[in-house]
């Protein structure tokens, strides 16, 4: 038998490109699937902005195609840090951002320069990829398991207990998978007791740090408000990593421009590590980006207009959801606040098909809503949530707003065909 590698042994798949998987067959086969598992644009809804396809063509059309430098072209870390500073008002010189295609070689690149193996990571579940990244640098998990109670975002209670001896907080906000924000009040208490911890490590032992993965920030919705750890706390500056990047806010996931900031010793060695992987932007995305950040007034109305287009239609779909509620049909769903996605729940475990089939368990439930409902959605089980977990990911990027009131009538008709036990 061929042997590998123990973190290639030991590598969890992907549920989503699992069920992916599965719901491309079913689309081969003629079936219509009303599909909100991923998370990404459907182009034809949600185009880039046409500002900067415009400076993207111009690029390379101007033969920019050579290698980037290893953190970014000057131009568009300058740029970058000043969309920072007019939006977010977080000051931070050009020197402090990283470049890189995407937040995920980021995000790999700071565990890899804070974790050493063994040592504890904390994350919240349901939350996306950390189990993998804590798996890639032969971390110590642990995992918060959140409550719907608190939006899926963990509390200062729940993480204290396990703040010690740990090298990294993984924290995400808007949250991918649900789609909620933590409050002031809830980031307050728990910048307060990161403070505390690293008040009380010695001086030669490693602090603990932030990764703070705000790729969602421009995305929220009503009320809600992004906030953010140096914002509240200007003494975390030296503990916090942010990821951020144009995948989300300019519907730009296939562009691959993404960017951290943070402290200078901790970015240069995020730098270090990428240039070895090769995990650049490509340079005439960098170019382009740089040109079109300049352009406020388009950047601006994109956002705008782009945050109305995500927001009508979580608002339609949590609409449905709550008439579905009202009817005394098993769901429940929690209000969008933030990023592309709405949180649902789905309650008929022990229920009985028209078939005669029993429904047991979250797998059931899934396969259930895919056959009957053509309804693909993603379980939080798929975020390191528990695998009976009876919450769903609903993302609405490549969703017509046509097909809505289509997905409904077709959920409430396999929903009224199971009978409790």
């Amino acid at each position: 038998m061929l042997k590998l590698s123990t973190l290639a042994d030991t590598l969890i798949p992907s549920e989503i490109i699992k069920l992916g998987n599965e719901i491309n067959e079913r689309i081969k086969q003629g079936a219509t699937i009303y599909n909100f598992t991923i998370g990404d644009f459907d182009p034809s809804i949600f185009p880039i902005p046409q500002a900067l396809e415009d400076e993207i063509v111009n690029a390379y059309r101007a033969k920019k195609t050579n290698y980037p430098p290893a953190n970014g072209i000057a131009p568009l870390r300058e740029e970058v840090a000043a969309f920072i500073a007019r939006k977010q008002h977080l000051h931070y010189p050009a020197s402090s951002f990283l470049i890189s295609a995407g937040g995920r070689p980021l995000i790999y690149a700071a565990y890899r320069t804070i974790c050493d193996a063994g040592e504890k990571v904390i994350y919240p579940v349901p939350s996306w990829n950390n189990n993998h990244y804590t798996h890639f640098v032969d971390g110590t998990h642990s995992c918060i398991e959140t409550t719907a109670e608190h939006n899926f975002l963990p509390t200062a209670e729940e993480l204290i207990p396990h703040l010690k001896d740990t090298c990294l907080l993984a924290l995400c906000s808007p949250l991918n998978p649900t789609g909620t924000v933590f409050t002031k009040e809830q980031l307050n208490t728990l910048c307060e007791a990161v403070l505390q911890e690293n008040l009380s490590r010695r001086p030669d032992q490693k602090p603990l740090y932030i990764l703070y993965d705000q790729i969602y920030w421009t995305l929220t919705y009503g009320d809600a408000k992004h906030y953010d750890p140096v914002s509240l706390f200007p003494e975390l500056k030296e503990y916090t990593i942010y990821i951020d990047g144009i995948s989300k806010a300019f519907c730009a996931t296939g562009v691959r421009v993404g960017w951290a900031f943070g402290p200078d010793k901790i970015i240069d060695k995020m730098k270090g590590i990428l240039s070895h992987i090769g995990a650049w932007s490509p340079m005439a995305e960098q170019v382009a980006t740089a040109n079109f950040l300049k352009n406020h007034d388009a950047v601006d109305t994109f956002l705008e207009q782009t945050k109305y287009k995500i927001h009508e239609r979580l608002q339609l779909i949590y609409d449905g959801f709550e008439s579905l509620k009202k009817e005394g049909l098993p769901v429940d769903v929690i209000a969008p606040k933030a990023a592309m996605y709405l949180t649902i729940r789905f309650q008929f475990k022990n229920h009985q098909t028209a078939d005669g089939e029993i429904i047991r368990s979250t797998k059931d439930m899934t396969s259930y809503l895919l056959s009957e409902a053509s309804l693909a959605i993603v379980p939080f089980s798929a975020f390191g949530a528990s695998a009976e977990s009876e919450w769903y990911r609903l993302s609405v990027g490549t969703c017509h707003l046509e097909h809505i009131a289509l997905m409904f009538n077709k959920l409430k008709s396999a929903l009224l065909k199971l009978k409790p036990l």
